[in-house]
């Protein structure tokens, strides 16, 4: 039985431009939702809409009496909107592609299911009265939705990859870039749950740690990140031919270097809040430049080969009897 993508696909055809153009707003867009969660806790709107799917129990919108907290908490969650239509953009520009890649529809998807999953996840965060438990997990759940719209942007932006010889140490140098990176970013959450920005001016539950402590920890896991980023670009250049890998490197060692300085000033001078959405700003650059790091040291991940069923049936002409 033939699906309405599949119906569609048989009688239209997008060009790669659309699919280029698709997954960048999605990636954009995946950025932004990341921000403005930043800017509902550091103004205490987490339950400016204090139900959910509905924002006050009657009406989806918020209403004159939630005040800026329900604005704000709103404007939040009718992003969500325009990530879904960004991603559905990504979706049909994926699948109306000839030949078709079903690894980057694949992908596609990925980002539907992820943006569902943060939505149900919103949904628990405001049920149960902003658990920093919760809170975290609806973070982590924002970055892997962040992942797999920067792993479409990529195979949707590069061709056929390039095949570079590195040294044998910087391919797992790249993967442990990208594990420590995660670590650091999940340690912010701790950090964040632990810290006077609850997401609401009421009496909110923090996590049962000692907030210098693991901001102690998320500074050294920061700094570890740096010295590998600094450790790979070096070993890059000694590779002639990697010079895309060698900027990508740089350009996330000059990121981090970037975040870690607005780290250190929102530490010092007392988590001010346009400081603490920058941060979380940089969090997202620093998690989508470790993935490009990742990408450009290994050409070939997620490059996407095609699979017998994609590939262009080839029909022989008949040949001509040379006795008629």
């Amino acid at each position: 039985m033939q699906t309405p993508f599949g119906w569609l696909a048989d009688r239209v055809t997008l060009t790669p431009r659309a699919l280029r153009w698709g997954s960048t707003a999605a990636l954009v867009v995946s950025i932004l939702i990341i921000v403005t969660g930043g800017v509902v806790r550091v103004t205490g709107s987490g339950l400016g809409c204090p139900t959910w799917p509905t924002c006050d129990g009657t009406s989806l919108t918020t209403t004159a009496a939630l005040g800026i907290h329900g604005f704000i908490e709103f404007t939040n969650r009718a992003l969500t909107g325009v990530l879904i239509l960004a991603v559905g953009w990504a979706i049909v520009a994926a699948r109306l592609q000839k030949p078709r890649e079903r690894s980057m529809t694949r992908l596609a998807w990925s980002q539907f299911w992820l943006v569902v999953a943060n939505a149900v996840a919103g949904g628990v965060t405001v049920n149960t009265g902003l658990n920093p438990w919760v809170v975290a997990m609806h973070f982590v759940l924002a970055v892997a939705l962040l992942t797999t719209t920067t792993l479409t942007w990529h195979r949707a932006h590069r061709g056929q990859p390039a095949t570079v010889v590195l040294p044998r140490a910087v391919g797992p140098m790249a993967w442990v870039l990208v594990a420590v990176t995660a670590v650091l970013i999940v340690a912010g959450t701790l950090v964040t749950g632990t810290g006077p920005h609850a997401g609401d001016s009421a009496d909110v539950p923090r996590m049962p740690f000692q907030w210098a402590g693991v901001t102690v920890l998320h500074g050294v896991l920061g700094a570890l990140t740096l010295v590998l980023g600094i450790a790979l670009y070096a070993a890059l250049l000694r590779v002639p031919d990697a010079s895309l890998a060698r900027r990508r490197a740089l350009t996330f060692v000059v990121v981090v270097v970037a975040q870690a300085a607005i780290g250190l000033a929102q530490a010092l001078l007392g988590l001010p809040e346009w400081l603490v959405v920058l941060h979380l700003l940089g969090s997202a650059l620093v998690w989508v430049g470790a993935l490009r790091v990742l990408l450009d040291v290994h050409p070939g991940l997620f490059a996407g080969a095609r699979g017998p069923s994609d590939v262009p049936v080839r029909i022989p002409a008949p040949e001509v009897d040379s006795r008629l």
